[in-house]
């Protein structure tokens, strides 16, 4: 009995699922047992205390952790996520796919994560705030434009950023935009960053059903998720001639074979703050039905281990473009192949945010801002370089987008660390 219930848990458990494309990826290079270790390992995590007083005057303590997996190729970037579910190994799985992520499209960066587990939805902002504030200070020696620049994920937004910025640069006597990606354009944010996840997401599922010889303009889509990626993933299929028929949240979902009004839709999610309810569609029973619909692309663009081992058989999607990270377990990924499933993996899918993370850093270094389109172009040109890589090297290898993606951004941090050396 015991032995039954424990590969389900493992398999989706996101530090194993990293994990394990690593050892494949490894092998595939024929790296060694000291590289694995070294990759799998992070260089160094943190985990703070971050007392709150609440807004009755209470005092109650959260628990934030930051992981800086890998420096070898720059400094660490990764996100900030406020949820309830943020653990030690989810941030240490987040980070290592981050230095993938930075590897695959060319950014000099090392991957990185943090997080405080609290639920965002049960504070005020004041109190919201003031967890932002000490956690950052508890953070501030990793911290710094150099060395560790977060952004947003999960819980958090450029609100967030704007406090951990200000946080920071009270600290070192000057203002410092560097530091934090993701913020508002007010202080130093990138025109099209707020959009740029789910523009990347967009630009490889299309590139993606051109590849399996599906036309775009009449496919159908179904987005889990209707946040920072799933929202305006939507509203560019939608605009490129794709039929969404279904989204959802973490409330519930909704349907409309003939395809959904996503303006009307983001519409609604604005005035009542879920999809639930939208006149124009039907509610489906449980929102894990979205992912078992007949459609010709699928983004799964909420959290990670949605499709599992458990469910994977269910899944009748053609095209898989991976919005979250980490959605798809290594189990299921066997299950999707078997069924002839193109699954364009997370570390490419939804590079699109580190991308222009990287542009925010390098117009807020120089002071000297792009105009939006200059944003948009260079990242369909990045994303569109990345996407033939690793197709070509998917043939050449005759193995998965997956798999070719991981082996390309671990050869590329494998070289960094060979060339650089082990000190002392």
């Amino acid at each position: 009995m015991t032995a039954t219930l424990a590969a389900p848990v493992q398999d989706r458990n996101p530090l194993v699922a990293a994990r394990s494309q690593l050892a494949d990826a490894i092998a595939l290079l024929d790296l060694g047992p000291g590289m694995l270790d070294m990759l799998a390992t992070p260089r160094r995590e943190v985990t703070v205390s971050v007392p709150l007083r609440r807004d009755d005057g209470s005092v109650e303590v959260l628990i934030g952790h930051r992981v800086q997996h890998n420096l070898s190729r720059g400094p660490a970037k990764g996100g900030v996520r406020f949820s309830p579910h943020v653990s030690l190994d989810e941030v240490r799985a987040l980070a290592m796919w981050m230095t993938w992520k930075c590897a695959l499209v060319n950014i000099p960066y090392g991957g990185a994560k943090g997080g405080v587990t609290l639920d965002p939805r049960q504070y005020s902002r004041g109190e919201l705030q003031r967890v932002t504030r000490r956690y950052t200070s508890e953070l501030m020696p990793l911290l710094g434009p150099t060395t560790d620049i977060p952004a947003p994920d999960i819980g958090t937004d450029e609100q967030v950023m704007s406090w951990m910025m200000d946080t920071y640069s009270v600290n070192r006597g000057h203002t410092v935009l560097g530091v934090v990606t993701g913020k508002p354009v007010a202080l130093g944010g990138s025109l099209g960053r707020a959009s740029a996840t789910s523009r990347g997401v967009v630009h490889v599922a299309l590139a993606a059903l051109g590849h399996r010889g599906i036309a775009v303009r009449g496919a159908t889509a179904a987005v889990q998720g209707f946040g920072k990626v799933g929202r305006d993933a939507a509203r560019l299929l939608a605009d490129a001639g794709v039929r969404v028929l279904a989204v959802s949240d973490q409330y519930g979902a909704v349907h409309d074979p003939a395809g959904l009004d996503v303006p009307a839709l983001m519409a609604h999610v604005d005035s009542t703050g879920s999809v639930v309810g939208f006149a124009a569609s039907e509610p489906m029973d449980a929102g894990d039905d979205l992912l078992y619909l007949d459609v010709d692309l699928l983004v799964p663009a909420a959290v990670e281990a949605v499709i599992n081992a458990d469910n994977a058989h269910r899944v009748r999607a053609r095209v898989i473009a991976e919005g979250a990270n980490g959605p798809t377990t290594p189990a299921a990924d066997a299950v999707l192949a078997d069924a002839g499933a193109l699954v364009v993996p997370d570390i490419l899918a939804n590079a699109g945010g580190v991308i222009v993370s990287y542009f925010e850093w390098v117009q807020a270094n120089q002071a000297y801002w792009w105009s939006e389109d200059d944003v948009n172009a260079r990242l369909a040109e990045r994303m569109q370089v990345a996407w033939e890589g690793v197709v070509a090297y998917a043939e050449r290898r005759d193995i998965s987008l997956r798999q070719a993606a991981t082996t390309l951004a671990v050869e590329t941090v494998a070289n960094a660390h060979l060339a650089r050396g082990l000190y002392p």
